[in-house]
């Protein structure tokens, strides 16, 4: 079932909460929602796990304010989902966009409520070339194909964002849901989060991560290319990397039996 909570003063995030038992939190990637975990809010209530879902703000049901698009605003809206929901010993689980808040909430708030946590495919420790984050893309070049085309064209640039989702070829149908989910994000979500993943830098972070981590990446992702993997196992002293050989950045889709067992293995 869905609910809102209130995250701050007048900003409302929608949760997607669904069964029961250990809770895994899911966050999703830019510039998608909650949706975006349908197929694991499906499969894993039967196995005893509580799913939830946040859409961040700016995105899906969430409210979409103009201010609070950075790492740390992102971090405490989700301490303030854990709190309002009284989750403990939970998983926390972030792709692309959400796998760097996901750093963002394991550094800045201690591991608070999560014992666990997956990242998959994240935009971490830098979605941008900095000083040890070498294979990245350039400042100019999130410019120049996502925020510069944002603001002139969003319905032409989300398609063009969503080829490179993937290495294999989605079905058509698969790639017309992708794109209504991300047309139904709010304008200024989309741009201001854009500018987060330009301009976030979460290297400092990583050292002051204590709980077990996984790393869930594709080897052949064109969005946050194989090398942040390799940066985030180096930096967080408690994480495995789980290669998906044939995989884009959306591993859930391009090798969708191996994402299942490896995420079932790691929930265990």
């Amino acid at each position: 079932m869905g609910k809102y909570v209130e995250v701050e003063s007048g900003v409302n995030l929608y949760v997607e909460d669904v069964g029961q038992g250990r809770p895994v939190i899911f966050l999703h990637g830019w510039p998608l929602d909650s949706r975006m975990f349908e197929y694991q809010y499906m499969r894993l209530p039967a196995r005893g796990y509580r799913c939830i879902g946040i859409d961040a703000r700016g995105f899906g049901k969430s409210d979409a304010p103009w201010e609070g698009y950075d790492y740390d605003r992102y971090a405490d809206d989700v301490r303030a989902v854990i709190d309002a929901l009284k989750l403990e010993d939970a998983v926390l689980v972030g792709f692309s966009m959400g796998g760097a808040t996901a750093v963002r909430y394991a550094a800045r708030h201690q591991g608070h409520g999560i014992s666990k946590l997956l990242l998959i495919g994240a935009a971490a420790p830098s979605f941008t070339v900095r000083d040890g984050v070498p294979d990245a893309m350039k400042p100019e070049e999130v410019d120049e194909q996502i925020i510069q085309p944002t603001l002139e064209d969003r319905p032409k640039m989300i398609t063009s964002f969503g080829k490179k989702l993937t290495h294999k070829t989605p079905s058509v149908s698969s790639f017309a849901w992708v794109e209504m989910v991300a047309f139904q994000a709010s304008a200024v979500g989309t741009l201001r989060a854009a500018e987060m993943l330009r301009d976030g830098d979460l290297r400092d972070d990583l050292a002051r991560i204590t709980v077990p981590t996984a790393i869930f990446h594709g080897e052949k992702d064109k969005i946050c290319p194989y090398g942040l993997a390799q940066a985030m196992n180096a930096g967080i002293a408690t994480s495995h990397v789980v290669t998906f050989e044939h995989s884009g950045h959306a591993v859930m889709m391009d090798e969708p039996e191996k994402f299942n067992d490896e995420l079932a293995a790691f929930l265990t």
